[in-house]
């Protein structure tokens, strides 16, 4: 493994932040590993905190990590403990890399604390680890017999490998027909070209078989093999050959139409339309028979008759496919039949007989018979003719030398030497004539092939055949000879150009033209048809793009990347219908479009950051690559719609998202930070990457009450434990910082802790009274509370709340006068010379509630005589409504009842004796059944007696535990002479407060004055100036009373 470090440098001094803050350096490097593909997962590539001279201790601490680059797999790890980079997936540097020379695999090493960043260079070195391989098992030809010798065959191996490990060399086994030639193209490949040696001949040998080896450089060397598999195709190199020069039968005149006369055959060598032989018959006698074009069975046509013709000599042609011609002669013999009866023939008209000759008398005597003999001889009259005006032969120009065409025999009526005698070819350079005698001593010529035709230089020849005669002046006949040079596949195409070269722009739509190659062929017909195709194109390049086969034209039909391929080279072949080929290139670059927005790689990310971290805290680093080339892939990054976070630039494509300004939770707690990546391209394409930043709260704010002050009511005889009120604190802060507790500051309350009085819940703040209370006593609450949160150290703040005890209608009113007691009777007196209106007494009560609680109203429940006295409602006065008589009874029961207006209402009744009288004794002898027994008065007596000992133990009891309490108290506060306790003002449970709670419009104080020698009960009514009056202590008022008095006068008088 070799391994090289580049130098250093520092980008810049900033602070980070990843998964806390800290100031840091961020410092960038490249390292670089060159190591050999295929190495075992473990593998150990290089001690990467060597090289970069980092502790290996803190490794660990410093979350030392390889990150892959983009969305690429991670190919290698860090030990933490060792600082070795190791082999973390398997690396093929053929499938990462393909066919290119440098294979270079970019990964990020990444530290914390402080954070760190530098790229790790992978170099991936090519093993020979692949063989050289023909993509199949056996690759087929078929190579024309009449190929020329020389002709090439394109032949290449494929090796993943590259460099010496690629294929370096091709061997051939030993063939009588073929060698091999071993060329390189324009990327240094090797390849091969199978070169024709020796001329095929199908007809002897149809199929051969090699085996072609491809061989790399490796150490060890590794090769591929091949089997080749050569179909020799048919050429028309031969022509059809009877089975017989001269075929000789006979044949009975007047046989009838349609009989068989003989039937020839003629075989051809080659195949196919090559070896199809066809049948024909010169144009003399086509009218007596027919020849099957392919049967070849000669048939009659016409009538034969002997007498006419005893010989007939039938010229049949055979042709194959191509032209190549061969004759044959065909000799009929007319055998005669008895078809035709005797003839007399009268040699002379004239011979008289008398009339009376007798029989047996000679008519014409003697009759001689002398045969004479005349002998005619010839004159060279007559030329030679032939009977088409032109001879019209199509010759393939494959046709071998020595190929024989028989031309038509020419006619002379002339004999002996005035017939024909000879036949002359005009002078050419490709046919010799040839002269041969039948049978019956007739003449004829053959056209012999001597020099090989070509049509592409001379598609046609005209020759003249002269026929001469012997005569003297000689005589002769001509006729043209049309030679038309049929194509045979002897020529392969030709490309225009070598290698074309061409541009297409990626992503460029389906149809796209890209350019044209074009062939040309010297052949003709179908052997001259070119169609084009890609050679052995295999991968991407045959899913990308197509080649019209008939026009050359290529096109796209798929999606072309750029990115994935900057350029191609195609292999295209143009072959005729023979199965001749020639190969050209296509250099095809691809031009780059912008098609590609930038992708935005998140490096390192914290998804939190503390409210209270300096400007420039890193949030992330991120990496930004483009796709594309040249101006298309300039990126410029930067942030949407934030002031608080800005991007810098530390290496190329790199950044860093940093805090630009102090960061406040409370005003806003998360961010959404976009983050925008534009490509310089035109139009520029832009993309977004999101980063959702939470901020992390720091306890930097104090709960805060909703309310200044707390005031709350609370009805008195409240059940212990019942709710008073909630107090809410909020705490902007959040989680534990956020998190409020309320306590009850410590203060007394009528010389008891506040707390036993009321409590808080911690959580809720639901203030609860721990005792009932009772609105006479105690009116009102003053208590602080104090929230305090959950914060390291932790923020506290205060608030007032005032608790006002309401009063509730708990006290029946308490009559003061006229004072029961049930061991005297108090009556009042009234003169019978009373006026109406005469004030009798007045009924005083209290009621110790407050407001409407305590506003009072008196009735008349009962009454000896209801027509002489009345109760004033609300001020109790019990007065005459009519003048008193003799008539009415000395003494008068009146029931009085003192009702509150509280809800429900309570009240009191009150029994007043009057005795209606103007003497004091009249009055004591109507009341002396008031009196109780003596019994009565010793139990009461013994009870006044009981109850002053119980009051007496009572107070001497209050009393050690009043001095005891004081005593406690006062060392309690030399102890802690410091208090924090706010002060709250105590006022006397029997007293009410100055605020005037109330319900009545007027307050009212009452005080009663009696002397001792007056009947009468005086009350003076005081109105205050003022409504709110200090509530009067109702057992001091009482005390303060000498009702008592009239009781003792009463009991005087008694006794």
């Amino acid at each position: 493994v070799e391994n090289h470090i580049y130098t250093f440098y520092i980008a810049g001094e900033m602070f980070g932040f990843l998964f806390f803050v800290l100031t840091a350096h961020i410092a960038y490097g490249d390292v670089s590993y060159s190591f050999p593909e295929e190495m075992k997962r473990g593998s150990v590539i290089g001690n990467i905190a060597t090289d970069l001279g980092l502790d290996v201790n803190r490794l660990s601490f410093r979350k030392a990590r390889v990150d892959a680059e983009g969305n690429r797999k991670r190919y290698c790890d860090i030990n933490v403990n060792t600082g070795e980079l190791t082999v973390a997936e398997r690396i093929d540097r053929e499938g990462l890399c393909g066919k290119r020379a440098s294979c270079v695999l970019n990964q990020d090493f990444v530290l914390e604390n402080p954070l760190e960043l530098h790229r790790i260079s992978l170099r991936v070195k090519d093993v020979n680890d692949n063989s050289p391989n023909f993509g199949k098992d056996e690759i087929n030809l078929e190579i024309r017999e009449s190929a020329d010798k020389g002709k090439r065959f394109l032949l290449e191996a494929n090796d993943a490998d590259i460099g010496q490990n690629s294929v370096q060399s091709y061997a051939i086994q030993s063939n009588g027909y073929f060698i091999l030639s071993v060329q390189s193209n324009s990327l240094g490949e090797k390849y091969a070209e199978l070169i024709l040696n020796k001329e095929f001949d199908r007809e002897h040998e149809q199929e051969v078989t090699l085996i072609l080896t491809a061989v790399d450089g490796g150490t060890p060397p590794r090769s591929g093999t091949v089997a080749i598999h050569v179909t020799v195709l048919d050429a028309n190199d031969n022509a059809p050959v009877f089975s017989q020069a001269v075929y000789k039968v006979s044949l009975p005149e007047n046989s009838p139409l349609d009989t068989v006369v003989v039937t020839v055959s003629a075989t051809d060598a080659d195949e196919g339309q090559n070896g199809e032989v066809t049948y024909d018959v010169m144009e003399n006698y086509k009218q007596l028979f027919y020849l099957g074009r392919k049967t070849g069975i000669i048939s009659i046509k016409g009538p034969i008759d002997f007498e006419e013709e005893a010989t007939f000599s039938l010229r049949i042609i055979a042709k194959d496919g191509s032209g190549l011609t061969s004759y044959s002669n065909v000799i009929i013999s007319v055998s005669d039949i008895n078809d035709n009866a005797p003839i007399l023939i009268v040699k002379s008209l004239n011979s008289p007989i008398p009339e009376n000759a007798l029989p047996g008398t000679e008519v014409e005597n003697p009759m001689e018979l002398h045969p004479v003999t005349i002998e005619i001889l010839d004159e060279n009259d007559h030329a030679p003719s032939f009977q088409n005006k032109e001879l019209k032969f199509e010759i393939s120009e494959s046709a071998t030398l020595g190929s024989r065409f028989l031309l038509e025999s020419a006619d002379d009526h002339d004999v002996g030497l005035n017939s024909l005698q000879n036949y002359i070819l005009s002078p050419n350079n490709h046919f010799v004539l040839k002269q041969h005698s039948n049978t019956d001593g007739g003449k004829y010529a053959e056209m012999v092939l001597q020099k090989a035709l070509d049509r592409e230089e001379r598609p046609h020849l005209s020759l003249k055949l002269i026929a001469v005669d012997g005569g003297n002046p000689q005589r002769s006949g001509s006729v043209n000879i049309d030679v038309t040079v049929l194509d045979a596949n002897d020529n392969a195409p030709v490309f225009n150009q070598t290698v074309y070269r061409a541009y297409v722009l990626e992503n460029a739509p389906k149809g796209t033209y890209i350019t044209a190659v074009n062939a040309t062929d010297a052949d003709a017909g179908l052997n001259g048809r070119i169609t084009y195709n890609f050679y052995k194109q295999k991968g991407a390049a045959a899913q990308l793009f197509n080649i019209d086969r008939d026009t050359g034209i290529v096109s796209v039909v798929g999606e072309i990347d750029h990115e994935k391929y900057t350029k191609f080279e195609l292999t295209v072949e143009a072959r005729d219908q023979g199965g001749l080929t020639d190969l050209s290139k296509i250099a095809l670059e691809v031009a780059d479009v912008n098609d590609n927005a930038p992708v935005i790689n998140t490096m390192s990310f914290s998804s939190t950051v503390s409210e209270n971290a300096p400007s420039d805290t890193t949030i992330a680093i991120i990496n930004v690559k483009d796709s594309d080339t040249d101006d298309n892939g300039k990126v410029n990054c930067f942030i949407e719609g934030s002031e608080d976070f800005t991007i810098k630039s530390t290496l190329r494509n790199y950044y860093s998202l940093v805090t630009s300004a102090i960061l406040d939770r409370e005003q806003l707690s998360e961010y959404n930070i976009t983050v925008i990546a534009t490509d310089s391209g035109k139009p520029p394409l832009t993309s977004r990457h999101f980063f959702y930043l939470k901020v992390t709260d720091v306890n930097d704010n104090p709960p805060v009450f909703q309310e200044s002050v707390y005031n709350s009511n609370l009805l008195e005889n409240n059940s212990p434990g019942v709710s008073i009120l909630t107090i809410r604190a909020r705490d902007p802060d959040e989680n534990q910082n956020a998190r409020i507790s309320y306590i009850i500051e410590e203060s007394d309350l009528g010389g008891s802790p506040v707390g036993t009085y009321v409590s808080v819940n911690a959580e809720s703040g639901v203030v609860h009274a721990v005792r009932s209370f009772d609105y006479e006593q105690i009116k009102n609450i003053k208590i602080t509370i104090k929230a305090q949160d959950g914060g390291s150290p932790p923020l506290c703040s205060n608030v007032t709340v005032n608790i006002f005890i309401q009063d509730q209608n708990d006290n029946a009113p308490q009559v003061l006068y006229p004072v029961q007691s049930g061991a005297s009777v108090v009556a009042e007196i009234v003169p019978r010379s009373a006026d109406v209106g005469y004030l009798v007494t007045k009924v005083v009560a209290v009621d110790v509630d407050s407001g409407q609680n305590a506003w009072l109203s008196y009735k008349l429940q009962k009454a000896t005589d209801r027509a002489l006295f009345e109760v004033g409602l609300q001020n109790g006065e019990i007065r005459t409504v009519r003048q008193v008589t003799d008539k009415d009874a000395v003494k008068q029961r009146l029931t009085v009842v003192v009702e509150d207006n509280g809800q429900p209402s309570r009240s009191a009744t009150v029994n007043v004796n009057v005795a209606v009288a103007d003497s004091f004794p009249e009055v004591l002898s109507e009341f002396t059944d008031f009196t109780h027994d003596k019994e009565y008065n010793n139990n009461l007596t013994l009870y006044l007696v009981l109850a002053l000992a119980a009051v007496s133990f009572l107070f001497i009891t209050c009393l050690v535990v009043i001095v005891s309490v004081k005593i406690y108290r006062w060392r309690q506060s030399q102890l802690y002479y410091k208090s924090n306790l706010p002060v709250i003002p105590y006022y006397p449970p029997r007293y009410a407060d100055t605020v005037g709670t109330g319900t009545l419009q007027h307050a009212y104080n009452y005080e009663v004055y009696r002397t001792t020698d007056s009947r009468r009960s005086d009350c003076k009514f005081v109105r205050p100036a003022s409504q709110n009056v200090a509530a009067v202590d109702l057992h001091d008022f009482s005390s303060s009373f000498t009702l008592n008095v009239c009781v003792m006068l009463i009991r005087a008088a008694r006794l």
